[in-house]
């Protein structure tokens, strides 16, 4: 049986003070001793009663401290008395033939007064001067008093669970634009005779708030049926009834209170935002009843409409276990709109956005905006995304008002402008998107990208051209826009600047570069970290490195070097990149990778590239002899997916040269520090090409020869000797074997 309020109160009170007292029982007298700290029993005691109060309590405390009482050394757990025990059944039973609602502390006291050999009742009777009926009497009336009081404060307070969006033009929200489909559905099942209860579904952002709020506005002008004409719209706080709850019963009072309190105001539309929290809500145990099963019964009534809103997922994890909840309500999916609706519903809006900001947005930005956020914002769905745009924008004019000259000062221009090069701004602030160097009109760099990546990559300017030709298709909006801006295979020896164009690319466009070494996913269970372990393995709770990445830095240069040694699993993952742009990991969150330049590296077939002149099929080139070994070793369906297999060229003497000369360069820079500038002799520089040319170690073979053979001789001579406190080194080929430093102050 539920217990009152009061009588919960009294009963936790003197649990606590028999622990303190380490009491061996729970007696009817610590029940007593409670109970006289309330008013209602203290008025009942001493107006109707005419007892001393104060000496009734010092004489029930010393009796108290008389009893038996368990050493503080020793562990006991309470427990109630024999007396106790018949006490608590004998006003169960009297609750139980008063039909009453609750266990109250009236009935509690008239068990008390049953009991002929405690304590509490023979001080009772000691010290009450009236009839024991009268006091009894007394009792019932002040605590029902309480209780009538305390019922009437419920049946108002149901109100501050509650917002009424048709009385409130603020609480409704904007104008509702759109949707029109999904509202006259709503209304229709709404005029139903059975069922005629909705649940609007779809994924966060969507609308379906706004819809309900939509509804509001309609049924505010009064443009819905004869049927609905006098309903109203109520949202419910199900957080603010959930809130505080502490006792068994409380939040379904609560939601009992809101859904009568409703009903007593007339024909009313009952709307649960994210109403998915009722399941479980209140539920004490397995089986047990919980918040849906309140619900229920105003389900099927005629005044009564009952709407939800929840997402996909919430539907299919928690909804789907209570089919019977769920099969009164007709289900509506809430579609994302469509870019034309977007547009429709923000320049409906946009007058509300200029008004609050002060602001005036530029031609064209509204479908700016909505293609931007559509393309650079895949987690979220319009209209919401592209509103949260629009709104920022807004609110960074205000806060950064342009400015111009007037007689020599500057002050804020009438008309404050919202234009596109603000929403660039704004989409690389928010979207982690470089909006500046792939959607505004920087052509100009772009132009130059090639010559720039030209100017300190050497000898591989077929390479750098295919790479350029790849952004600039992308950058022209000719590419598919459900595929990464390009996928390309670079295929050559190692050292000759494959990882290197990789990053001389990000570096010149702006944009980060994210690099996974393939070498280090050669085991098949190695692959799984990439988009997160399975469920019940270890790492399942970190994510996938791949996906959380790209969900950081969705506009990259995504750089998987090596491929060919990682194991054959990758492949299936790239597929999906390189198809549909889309990764979802182990948890079903999505990563984009409609803004990612996919580039892989490989080594595949740079082995038989210096076997290509030889033979009967001499007259093919390296880079011929390089594919047709790429195309043994990866399946078709994956290089078909590639937007082009990029050959690099072995390394020649010229080459080697200029790269000799860019060390070199990068040398004197970090020489110029110490404030030492570098000679180089003829002899020494060609002694130096000779040791670091190689056609099968490339670039590293000449980082190799400088490490070795002359960063040596500076170290000693800046540490040691006389370039301590600088000068100017000139190195010269001393022996013909060795390199030999003169120092010059």
């Amino acid at each position: 049986m539920k217990e009152s309020e009061k009588f919960d109160t009294a009963i936790k009170r003197a649990i606590y003070m028999a622990t303190q007292a380490r009491a061996e029982y729970l007696c009817p007298e610590h029940l007593l001793l409670a109970f006289m700290q309330q008013p209602e029993f203290v008025e009942a005691l001493v107006i109707t009663g005419g007892a001393d109060h104060r000496a009734f309590a010092e004489q029930l405390t010393n009796y108290l401290n008389t009893q038996e009482h368990v050493p503080d050394n020793v562990e006991y757990q309470l427990t109630g008395s024999v007396q106790f025990d018949q006490m608590m059944q004998e006003a169960a039973s009297t609750s139980i033939h008063a039909e009453a609602d609750v266990l109250d502390v009236p009935h509690v006291v008239n068990a008390m007064l049953h009991l002929r050999e405690s304590q509490a009742r023979h001080l009772l009777v000691k010290h009450l001067t009236c009839d024991l009926a009268d006091f009894l009497g007394a009792v019932y009336e002040n605590y029902s008093k309480q209780q009538d009081a305390s019922m009437a404060d419920v049946e108002e307070a149901w109100r501050a669970y509650v917002t009424c969006l048709s009385d409130d033009d603020d609480a409704a929200g904007p104008a509702f634009i759109g949707r029109q489909q999904e509202l006259e559905r709503t209304i229709q099942v709404m005029c139903r005779k059975q069922k005629h209860n909705v649940l609007h579904v779809g994924e966060p952002g969507v609308g379906k708030t706004a819809l309900m709020r939509g509804l509001a506005s309609r049924l505010r002008q009064g443009q819905v049926p004869a049927r609905l004409k006098d309903h109203k719209v109520y949202e419910v706080d199900m957080g603010g009834i959930m809130a505080g709850a502490q006792f068994r019963g409380e939040m379904e009072k609560r939601l009992k209170a809101v859904m009568d309190g409703i009903e007593h105001e007339g024909e009313a539309i009952v709307y649960f935002d994210n109403i998915h929290v009722l399941i479980g809500a209140g539920q004490s145990g397995e089986g047990g009843m919980d918040a849906t099963q309140i619900l229920r019964p105003y389900m099927e009534r005629e005044k009564l409409r009952i709407v939800g809103s929840t997402t996909h997922k919430e539907l299919q994890k928690y909804l789907s276990k209570k089919q019977s909840f769920v099969h009164r309500f007709q289900q509506i999916d809430i579609d994302e709109p469509s870019e034309s609706e977007t547009v429709e519903i923000l320049h409906g809006l946009l007058p509300q956005f200029e008004a609050y900001h002060g602001v005036k947005y530029d031609e064209g930005v509204v479908e700016y905006v909505v293609e931007a956020s559509s393309r650079y914002i895949a987690e979220r769905c319009q209209p919401d995304k592209a509103i949260d745009i629009i709104d920022e924008a807004g609110a960074y004019r205000e806060l950064h008002p342009t400015t111009r000259l007037y007689r020599g000062k500057q002050v804020a221009c009438k008309t404050q402008l919202v234009d596109r090069q603000l929403v660039d701004g704004i989409l690389t602030r928010i979207c982690k998107v470089n909006a500046e160097a792939l959607a505004s009109a920087d052509n100009k760099r772009l132009a130059s990208l090639a010559d720039e990546m030209k100017a300190v990559i050497y000898g591989q300017d077929e390479a750098i051209d295919t790479v350029v030709r790849s952004v600039e298709m992308a950058k022209a909006g000719l590419t598919d826009d459900d595929k990464p801006m390009c996928s390309l295979l670079f295929v050559g020896p190692t050292g000759v600047g494959k990882t290197e164009v990789a990053r001389t690319l990000a570096e010149r466009l702006g944009i980060p570069l994210v690099r996974f070494d393939m070498s280090e996913y050669t085991e098949k269970h190695t692959v799984a970290k990439l988009i997160g372990s399975p469920a019940g393995y270890v790492g399942y709770d970190d994510g996938g490195l791949l996906t959380d990445a790209i969900r950081k830095t969705p506009n990259c240069v995504l750089l998987l070097d090596e491929i060919e040694k990682a194991h054959s699993d990758i492949y299936n993952i790239l597929l999906q990149v390189m198809d549909y742009a889309r990764l979802t990991d182990n948890k079903g969150n999505k990563a984009d990778f409609r803004n990612v330049m996919l580039i892989l590296t490989s080594n595949a077939g740079a082995q038989h590239a210096a076997q290509a002149s030889v033979g009967f099929g001499g007259g093919i080139t390296a880079g011929q002899a390089m594919l047709t070994q790429v195309k043994r070793i990866f399946k078709p369906e994956f290089l078909n997916r590639l937007s082009s297999t990029v050959v690099f060229h072995d390394m020649d003497r010229h080459m080697a040269s200029l790269i000799l000369d860019k060390k070199l360069r990068q040398l004197e820079k970090k020489l110029e520090k110490k404030h030492v500038a570098l000679s180089l002799e003829e002899d020494a520089r060609n002694w130096l090409l000779d040791k670091g040319f190689s056609r099968q170690y490339g670039a590293r073979e000449m980082d190799r020869a400088i490490q070795h053979h002359l960063t040596p001789l500076l170290m000693q001579a800046i540490l040691y000797g006389g370039l301590a406190q600088g000068g100017v080194a000139r190195v010269a080929l001393g022996d013909g074997e060795h390199l030999s430093v003169e120092i010059k102050g």
